[in-house]
């Protein structure tokens, strides 16, 4: 009997996958959720789907979502007017009431897409359980209102949910010694949720394929990078737009215990099954002076 070959390559993609499934069963993985992948319907619906199969083969993920295009939007809905210091939108306190209501409402519209798939979710924010405390964050010295940045990790909370095999789903709000409630950047509240938890992956979703040598030539893509090559990259200022916090990010993250960052295009579908399951990937890993690499040339 002679069978079907795309039947045998879907085998050969499963054995594939199979010692990372083996390597990284009961890890827990941080996918930081953001860029057009939430904006897109489609690329919504194959990014839940991919972290859904992640827990049910094993992995422990933790999704933490943005929403500033989602913000913006609602803020021109009311009619305000945004304010920006140094590229920065102020969150004076009637921008943070529309920034709270606008995640909450993302963060409840993944637990419901989750939930569709048959995986328990459960949507929080850095305010339960006392998860993200911060403090005021300035630009270059300017106030610009109710932005955080984050000053200690509470991850009791997380822990509870994972342990009662829940997927939590973060949004980034979180609050001060008063208790007034802080706006703070998706990615930073990705990398130290990653560090609080001791995340074995922490996946960043952009708008870009992940980093190039020189993103001119779309030939030079890195696909693993050790944390110290990283730190050099972004000392040498070649590196531009929002990228180079992001990187910084993940170097951090790296040096916190973090084992592995991945840099990823979320407008590629499956794109994280794509990256952690396959020998080659897609993107750009980070990865400590300890990890194996294990992206084989073909």
């Amino acid at each position: 009997m002679e069978l079907d070959h795309s039947i045998m390559q879907k085998a050969e993609v499963l054995i594939e996958a199979l010692p990372y499934i083996q390597r990284f069963n009961r890890k827990i993985i941080v996918v930081k959720y953001g860029g057009s992948a939430m904006v897109d319907e489609s690329l919504k619906r194959h990014v839940i789907q991919d972290v859904v199969l992640l827990k049910l083969v094993g992995f422990k993920p933790i999704i933490v979502h943005g929403g500033g295009k989602e913000i913006s939007k609602w803020v021109g809905k009311v009619g305000m007017d945004p304010h920006f210091v140094n590229g920065l939108r102020v969150t004076d306190e009637p921008t943070m009431e529309i920034v709270e209501m606008v995640l909450g409402r993302v963060n409840k519209s993944l637990v419901q897409l989750v939930n569709e798939l048959g995986v328990k979710a459960v949507g929080i924010s850095g305010k339960d359980g006392t998860m993200l405390k911060c403090e005021k964050k300035y630009s270059k010295g300017e106030d610009i209102g109710f932005v955080g940045e984050i000053t200690q990790v509470n991850p009791k909370v997380i822990y509870d949910l994972l342990e009662k095999d829940f997927l939590p789903i973060i949004c980034p709000v979180g609050f001060d010694d008063n208790y007034f409630t802080y706006n703070i950047n998706a990615d930073d509240a990705a990398c130290a949720i990653a560090r609080a938890v001791k995340a074995e992956k922490l996946a960043f979703l952009t708008d870009v394929e992940g980093l190039y040598r020189d993103f001119e030539d779309k030939s030079s893509l890195i696909s693993e990078m050790e944390v110290d090559a990283a730190q050099e990259f972004v000392d040498s200022g070649s590196l531009g737009g929002g990228m180079l916090p992001k990187l910084q990010n993940c170097i951090d993250a790296i040096r916190d215990g973090v084992s592995r960052v991945h840099i990823l295009d979320g407008r590629i579908p499956h794109c994280l099954l794509l990256e952690i399951f396959t020998n080659k990937g897609i993107g750009t890993a980070i990865l400590n002076r300890k990890e194996e690499h294990y992206y084989h040339a073909e």
